[in-house]
């Protein structure tokens, strides 16, 4: 097939070189199935994407969106014979309304870019990934990322107004409403917000804003162990406490951290947490949290009082993830991260039991955590050249997803399901729920072009 007769039809790019075709096959999960494709149309206009779902609608030809691939549940991974969609190319602010606190952008433009954007307006979009610099907000509607502000400001279906979206024959239809309110039909925006390309493919949003704030102040609290730690998080919270972040991350995290810049995290500490306030109340926020981290054995608690400082410690945080996926490549290149959210009274024993799970298996498992939220990451290492070692680790990944759901949670509570998770969503949900996944996908997409073997696949 030569798609020469799609490719006349773009005002983007259509290839179908297979070195090109290998470097767009997969994300950034380090183990997740990717097929062979056999093209890769990079849009430029709306247009585009409405030929190419209209083409493949045609051929009966999957399509796999693509935004930045910075996912790492292998969502945006190619599938044989798929096209693979990008978006990444459309990625311009297309209107920002002052007045009514929004602004409507294309979905390759990356999350920090908008964020600069919007800064001198005195303005914010607050969903705040760890992968910020790179990750498109396109993906994060597929995804419905969350991120290190959830605990206050919640996750991107809560700033999701409006959506333009090209369904599977090649349709183009508006979701959701700009205003404040509408209740007229059903939550078709909600619905599509989180679906991971399996609905329809996204190619404009109208997202709300917020006031930009002042500079946050930052805590920085140590301790001997990740549980002690997870019990001062559920004390904290429990005083009713509003943190704009509050992160958590183990003594295993922190030495890969080190190995890859100078933050000055001590690594001989069982854990560390990190928690900033942007309220007005900012200084007395960072008291009263130090004082609940030293009732419920904090070994040391340090202040930044700039914005220096305060970034410098969320950079430390942010480079966690950089930080494992360097560990891997150097240990056997194998990683699985888990991304379970559980109640928040549930932490210290999960984390307790987390322990136990390595010491069973014998693999290596690290942990960080969204801990004001309850949104866990433990990441499993092995090198994937070794049967044994791959063995234990799914072991592991295995264990620690049906702990997840033993203590009333959710198998991923921002990085999405993907082809990584898919056999463990169809356990989660219950028969009704499934049925009404499978009826509302085949309502939309009857052919099941859309990111086949993903999400949807155990259903």
């Amino acid at each position: 097939m030569t798609f020469t007769d799609l490719g006349d039809r773009l005002t983007g790019s259509l290839t179908t070189d297979p070195d090109i075709l290998a470097t767009y096959s997969c994300d950034q999960s380090l183990y997740s199935p990717a097929g062979t494709p056999v093209a890769l149309v990079r849009a430029k206009t709306v247009d585009d994407v409405v030929a190419t779902m209209r083409y493949a609608h045609d051929h009966r030809i999957p399509v796999v969106p693509q935004g930045a691939r910075s996912g790492i549940s292998g969502a945006a991974n190619a599938v044989d014979g798929a096209i693979l969609l990008s978006v990444r190319g459309m990625d311009r602010i297309l209107d920002v309304d002052e007045a009514n606190m929004t602004v409507t952008v294309e979905p390759g433009i990356i999350n920090q870019e908008l964020k600069d954007a919007l800064r001198p307006k005195k303005l914010a979009y607050p969903p705040d990934p760890g992968s910020v610099a790179m990750c498109s907000i396109g993906g994060n509607i597929a995804t419905n990322a969350g991120g290190m502000c959830c605990v206050k400001y919640g996750v991107t279906r809560e700033y999701v107004r409006e959506l333009k979206v090209v369904l599977a024959d090649g349709t183009l239809t508006r979701l959701g409403h700009r205003t404040v309110k509408g209740v007229a039909g059903l939550d078709l925006a909600g619905l599509f917000t989180g679906s991971e390309g399996t609905l329809g493919v996204i190619v404009e949003a109208t997202l709300k804003l917020v006031p930009l704030g002042p500079d946050p102040l930052t805590a920085l609290a140590t301790f001997p162990s990740v549980t002690a730690a997870m019990r001062a998080v559920a004390a904290y919270m429990a005083t009713g406490a509003s943190p704009s972040l509050l992160e958590m991350m183990d003594a295993t995290t922190i030495g890969m951290i080190n190995q890859i810049g100078d933050f000055g995290l001590d690594e001989n500490v069982g854990a560390v947490l990190i928690m900033q306030s942007d309220a007005t109340t900012a200084a007395a926020d960072t008291e009263a949290f130090a004082a609940v981290a030293q009732d419920n054995g904090a070994t040391d608690v340090a202040f930044a009082d700039n914005a220096t400082d305060s970034e410098l410690l969320v950079a430390a945080r942010r480079s966690a993830q950089p930080a494992w996926e360097h560990y891997a490549q150097g240990h056997g290149g194998g990683q699985l991260l888990d991304d379970v959210c559980i109640p928040r009274s549930t932490m210290a024993e999960f984390c307790d039991r987390i322990e136990g799970i390595s010491a069973e298996t014998g693999a290596m498992v690290a942990v960080i955590a969204h801990a004001g939220d309850g949104n866990m990451h433990p990441s499993v290492f092995f090198d994937s050249s070794d049967e044994a070692s791959v063995a234990r680790a799914q072991d592991a990944f295995d264990r620690i997803m049906a702990l997840g759901l033993e203590l009333g949670g959710t198998i991923t509570g921002e990085h999405g399901v993907g082809n990584l998770k898919s056999a463990w969503l169809a356990k989660e949900l219950d028969e009704g729920n499934r049925r009404l996944h499978r009826e509302i996908k085949n309502a939309v997409d009857p052919d099941g072009i859309l990111n086949p073997g993903k999400m949807l696949a155990d259903l």
